[in-house]
């Protein structure tokens, strides 16, 4: 980690991530369920484009589909892997443009959903 850069339990409560990511240890990765029980569907659009930032590990601006299949690490050390269906599903549930990849806005518009 570099300094000043966040982590996800500077933005969510931690319990509130082991209880989401227990939910989905044996379930189907649904990417707007999991965002409300992290309590990201309650946070400002500020706070949510921060929780992308922490996510896009390489800085791009977006979340790539190689990025996108551990986005659970984003949030704990202990969060799975996104299966190879999960991971397209999130794409095609965020990705509006069909760039293949998720931009900020498009996240932040997920979580709102």
């Amino acid at each position: 980690m570099t300094a000043g850069r966040m982590v996800m339990t500077d933005l969510l409560k931690p319990e509130e991530i082991k209880k989401a990511l227990d939910a989905f240890s044996a379930e189907t990765f649904d990417p707007r369920k999991f965002f409300e029980m992290v309590g990201m569907k309650a946070m400002t659009a500020e706070n949510v484009k921060k929780v992308f930032q922490v996510l896009d590990v390489d800085g791009s601006g977006f979340i790539e589909e190689e990025e996108l299949k551990f986005v659970l690490k984003g949030f704990s050390k202990d969060g799975r892997d996104l299966t190879d269906d999960e991971t397209k599903a999130f794409i095609t549930a965020a990705d509006k443009d069909g760039d293949g990849k998720i931009g900020i806005d498009e996240f932040e518009a997920l979580v709102h959903e």
